[in-house]
């Protein structure tokens, strides 16, 4: 008896391994461009892409290109939730970088009690940095799975 429940049970955990995991993106671009003038958002992708159909080997002896358009690759169904961007006509904003801190948390507990798990958060910040740069963007990434 202790075989057979050895063995269902073995069975049950390598067919849940073989469901895989899931992983989804959610992005917030944030605006650091002086006077409010930027756009903020968090954008989620409702619908899903398959790499291999974008991607091409390339070889010495082979120069295979996948030949799709990059119209072919947009996603045109997704969510965009706006935030509010760092600057105003005033300068920093604090009350919207809050504003903006309670959206993001409602979001990432939504996604949380869908069954995602949040396993990694990425940031960076685009701006020329010139003498005079006026213009850039705060994004993040979250990174979820779910098996």
């Amino acid at each position: 008896m202790k075989k057979i429940l050895f063995f269902l049970s073995l069975s049950l955990l390598s067919f849940v391994d073989m469901q895989g995991q899931q992983f989804k993106v959610i992005t917030s671009v944030e605006s650091i461009v002086p006077s409010g003038l930027g756009r903020s958002r968090i954008i989620d992708a409702k619908e899903d892409k398959d790499y291999a159909e974008y991607t091409s080997e390339q070889t010495e002896d082979d120069n295979t290109r996948n030949k799709s358009k990059r119209s072919e690759i947009r996603v045109k169904n997704f969510e965009e939730t706006k935030l509010l961007n760092f600057y105003n006509i005033a300068g920093i904003r604090f009350q919207n970088i809050a504003a903006n801190d309670a959206l993001i948390s409602s979001k990432l507990s939504a996604m949380a009690s869908e069954g995602w798990e949040l396993v990694f958060v990425t940031s960076a910040v685009e701006a020329d940095a010139g003498d005079k740069d006026g213009n850039g963007i705060f994004i993040t990434r979250y990174v979820f799975k779910k098996d």
